[in-house]
């Protein structure tokens, strides 16, 4: 399916169980030159629709286009507030909404948190900062979505490794870099483990 944006269209796949059996809907998607089938991704997706979520995997409008630089952040969140509204009002009307993304997705994820109204907040490969340059932390964008956040990310990410504190939970992957690509079930299991943990806390029977 299509969703229209100020910034363009965005292009979504949903998945999962049938309309009527939908315990909650998760909305992710993918790194700043990416798409939405990269392997952590579908392993995450695949380990939500198991616990009864419907998944959307979105494109968003700047790939689209062709490009692989997101721009402008704010008019990046803008365009990905208005995706999650039309989901919601459509595939995922009345159910509870966790979103999240890999790397430059996982920043968006967390920084539209609250604006959308998430419970929750799946970071895959958060990029704590540029490589090399760890004075240039990000840790504020965790901190910004305000709700409970699972980052994942691998031990020998260049973009460094975010800490667990509060609401922010870390688990960090023996062996991955930032692509998470080794063995992505790791990160299945981990988003699937957490997100039953979520669900129960908030009392959605999964």
């Amino acid at each position: 399916m299509e969703i229209g944006t100020g910034e363009g269209v965005a292009r979504v796949e949903v998945g999962g169980p049938a309309a009527g059996e939908r315990a909650f809907l998760l909305v992710l998607t993918h790194g700043a030159g990416g798409g939405p089938d990269s392997p952590d991704l579908l392993a995450v997706a695949d380990a939500a629709s198991r616990l009864g979520g419907a998944v959307a995997r979105v494109t968003q409008p700047y790939r689209v286009r062709g490009r692989r630089a997101p721009g402008s952040p704010d008019r990046q969140d803008a365009a990905w507030v208005e995706v999650v509204a039309a989901l919601r009002a459509g595939d995922g009307a009345g159910l509870p909404l966790i979103q999240g993304g890999r790397s430059n997705g996982a920043r968006v994820a967390c920084r539209t948190a609250r604006a959308v109204g998430a419970r929750a907040v799946i970071a895959l490969a958060f990029p704590l900062h540029p490589p090399g340059r760890p004075a240039l932390s990000r840790a504020a964008e965790l901190a910004a979505a305000g709700t409970d956040v699972l980052v994942v990310n691998g031990e020998r990410d260049p973009f460094g490794i975010p800490e667990g504190t509060g609401k922010i939970r870390v688990v960090v992957l023996a062996g991955e870099s930032h692509a998470l690509s080794r063995s992505p079930g790791g990160a299945g299991r981990a988003a699937g483990s957490w997100l039953r943990e979520i669900l129960a806390g908030s009392g959605v029977a999964v």
